[in-house]
């Protein structure tokens, strides 16, 4: 039985039909067309058919500066909390002055794999480009949140059961400058982190940068110590409540651990290439079925870098279609698909 699709392009006369939306211009245009005017026939170019594998987010040059100048920023108070934290004897700063510098090297992790991704961007040896980099360098980062976040937590049992005597008013004043550094390094990195994009109301965050996320978390965990320790100091200083101090660190520490946790998680999924979004997964299918009448027994969506994601489908239909024409309907369909392999089988016997 045969069925009126709007899908429909040239029948090549093939019961086997594949088609990839190639990444790589491997030079078909100048090659074909200098065999064609040696030969006399009219030169073209397959640039329809090919295209890079660039999958790097939008703002890629920008968030990489960004990292580069909250890493300045953040390291030059950060030798002078630690310096303080010791010569204080206060908790709660060294653990803020730990934390930022734990967030020097994060910082300065993400503005490497921003590096490192642009400068692989066309290189042919990363099968789906180098937009993973920044998830790599997320989770790492995350990982160092997570260290970090024990640390502190030991330390500060260790300061509840041995209390040592705190200088309040001194430590106070650079935990309050420390506060103005974060809120500094935050702004820096607020555009390029709040800059998300969505799609047909699936998966708000699909463009969301985990590398740029887990820079910005690196920093708002360090406004939460500062804060945190601000108003442990303040008490400290002015009411004699001396067990704040730690209990502050204990409190940050369950804050940056919750944090760390949401991290890794979310850069390990694309690491993994998990289904980018099962929703939008079970929609594809949807919408193939119903305007072919075919059956999907293989679909597989997954991230590939901020914004782009990769599709693999295979159809059975009962009628010949092309490849190429169920691809170009998926593109106009989900302009998010920034690579696409279509495999289709044609089963006579299917009606």
């Amino acid at each position: 039985m045969a069925h009126d699709h709007t899908l429909h392009s040239h029948d090549h006369g093939h019961g086997h039909d594949h088609k990839h939306d190639h990444g790589h211009d491997h030079g078909h245009g100048h090659d074909h067309g200098r065999d064609q005017a040696e030969s006399g026939a009219r030169p073209h170019d397959h640039g329809i058919w090919t295209r890079d594998h660039v999958f790097l987010g939008s703002g890629h040059s920008s968030a990489e500066t960004r990292a580069k100048w909250a890493a300045i920023v953040t390291a030059v108070f950060m030798c002078v909390e630690i310096a303080a934290g010791f010569t204080y004897h206060s908790m709660a700063l060294l653990a803020d002055g730990a934390h930022m510098a734990t967030h020097v090297g994060a910082l300065g992790l993400a503005a490497g794999a921003y590096w490192l991704a642009r400068r692989h961007s066309g290189s042919g040896r990363f099968t789906f480009g180098s937009g993973k980099f920044g998830d790599l360098a997320a989770f790492s980062s995350a990982i160092i949140l997570g260290i970090t976040a024990l640390v502190v937590a030991v330390e500060s049992l260790q300061r509840i059961l041995a209390p040592v005597a705190v200088q309040y008013g001194d430590a106070l004043l650079i935990a309050c400058i420390g506060l103005a550094v974060n809120l500094v390094s935050a702004l820096i990195l607020k555009d390029s982190h709040s800059h998300d994009h969505g799609h047909h109301g699936h998966d708000h965050a699909h463009g969301q940068d985990n590398n740029m996320r887990a820079a910005y978390v690196h920093v708002l965990a360090d406004a939460a110590t500062s804060v945190l320790a601000i108003v442990a100091l303040a008490c400290g200083y002015y009411f004699g409540l001396r067990i704040l101090d730690p209990i502050s660190g204990l409190v940050g520490a369950f804050v940056i651990a919750s944090w760390s946790y949401g991290l890794i998680r979310d850069s390990a999924m694309v690491l993994l290439d998990a289904d980018a979004d099962p929703k939008l997964s079970d929609e594809i299918r949807a919408f193939l079925e119903g305007e072919l009448k075919a059956r999907i027994p293989d679909l597989h969506l997954w991230r590939l870098g901020p914004g782009h994601r990769g599709l693999i489908v295979s159809l059975i239909s009962p009628d010949t279609i092309s490849a190429e024409a169920v691809k170009d309907t998926l593109r106009r369909r989900y302009p998010d698909l920034s690579h696409v392999t279509v495999e289709v089988a044609v089963c006579a016997d299917c009606t």
